[in-house]
């Protein structure tokens, strides 16, 4: 399947009712950088298992992930479904949520990308600006802002398009977690005309603020056990229950497409 779009064509696997770019964390770095210094205005979305699963049960959502934007395959049970669907000559490839953030932010201080950080709170932003400044000389962060926690109100959007528009950004990084940050990203991109990508724990990760799961639990594809192992109270629904809908959402739809 093919999709297009404002200055992009791109094919798409879909897993459980979702249609996800087949691409690499390369070309995915390349393609929201084009889209920044475009100012295309394309919501992107890193989706994962518990998208798929949160989609299957949330029409409204499924809708969304279906709609205008780019969904990249942020989880590697995704990716191995992907590969089984995928008729492509190309190879799926995971596109993780915060290697595509810093790798983004590595690339674009060449064509001076600049970058509006929107989400957590404060004190993460304000670290998350000097880890990464600290780390990429040159980065430009145009501005951040960290919204009171509440509903996606009109008030909302129009505080925060308000900040992003006088700050001339180019990007614009959503880290309000899921579904809220796609939903977010969506709205902000259509107001705004920039590209506007819901990136999850990517700020927490890169502020210092929350451990990342070692890198053999990354390419074993066990990161979500490392997280549920760190915060059990907040995620095992979220893993759990999560990977039971999502196994069974995907494994439904491979064979209805058969």
């Amino acid at each position: 399947m093919e999709r297009k779009g404002r200055n992009l064509v791109t094919e798409r696997t879909s897993v459980g009712g979702v249609p996800f770019e087949v691409t690499t964390l390369e070309n995915a770095t390349q393609q929201v950088l084009r889209a920044a210094i475009e100012r295309s205005p394309i919501p992107v979305r890193l989706s994962n298992a518990y998208c798929v699963a949160l989609a299957s049960k949330d029409q409204d959502y499924l809708q969304l992930l279906n709609a205008d934007g780019l969904n990249y395959p942020d989880g590697t049970p995704i990716v191995w479904f992907m590969r089984r669907e995928s008729q492509s000559l190309s190879k799926p490839g995971r596109v993780r949520g915060p290697s595509l953030f810093q790798s983004v932010l590595d690339l674009g201080r060449t064509p001076g990308v600049k970058h509006f950080f929107l989400g957590t709170t404060a004190r993460t932003l304000d670290l998350l600006t000097d880890n990464m400044q600290r780390k990429y000389p040159g980065l430009l962060v145009a501005g951040s802002y960290a919204p009171e926690y509440g509903p996606l109100s009109d008030e909302f959007f129009d505080e925060c398009c308000e900040k992003i528009a006088a700050s001339n950004a180019d990007l614009v990084w959503v880290a309000l977690g899921t579904p809220k940050q796609d939903i977010a990203a969506a709205r902000i991109s259509a107001r705004t005309g920039r590209v506007a990508v819901g990136i999850g724990a990517a700020f927490d990760f890169s502020a210092g603020t929350t451990k990342e799961a070692p890198l053999a639990f990354q390419k074993l594809g066990l990161e979500w056990l490392f997280r549920l192992a760190s915060e059990p109270r907040r995620l095992w629904r979220r893993y759990l229950v999560g990977n039971v809908v999502f196994l069974r959402t995907a494994t439904k739809s491979k064979s209805a497409s058969q």
